[in-house]
């Protein structure tokens, strides 16, 4: 089942908004995840946020690039950037995005 984690083993239940961004060749390009108000940033939850972690039966990808979104001093989102450099990266990021979305009941829209 295909999960997105911020800290290991605990699926994030907020759905994100996802925009995508390719090269003009296709070889390159980034998925930009937006999550607000994400399970990741409540009170409870204790240590520091080290990536993003796209996890499903083929393993695991990682984003480093993480960053908190504030408003009036507070987290309120979080908004991660998963990269790619080749067509296998890209093409293995589109396999857990559909599974993703499959999982969530998401539809993929082309703009």
């Amino acid at each position: 089942m295909a999960a997105i984690q911020f800290f290991p083993g605990i699926d994030e239940t907020v759905i994100p908004d996802i925009r995508m961004t390719r090269s003009r060749d296709g070889m390159t390009g980034q998925a930009i995840f937006l999550f607000e108000e994400p399970d990741a940033l409540a009170p409870e939850m204790t240590g520091t946020i080290a990536g993003m972690f796209l996890v499903d039966e083929e393993g695991e990808l990682v984003s480093r690039e993480v960053r908190g979104k504030f408003v009036n001093g507070r987290a309120s989102a979080i908004e991660a950037v998963y990269t790619w450099k080749t067509t296998e990266e890209f093409e293995r990021f589109m396999r857990f995005a559909k599974r993703y979305a499959k999982r969530a009941n998401l539809d993929f829209a082309q703009s």
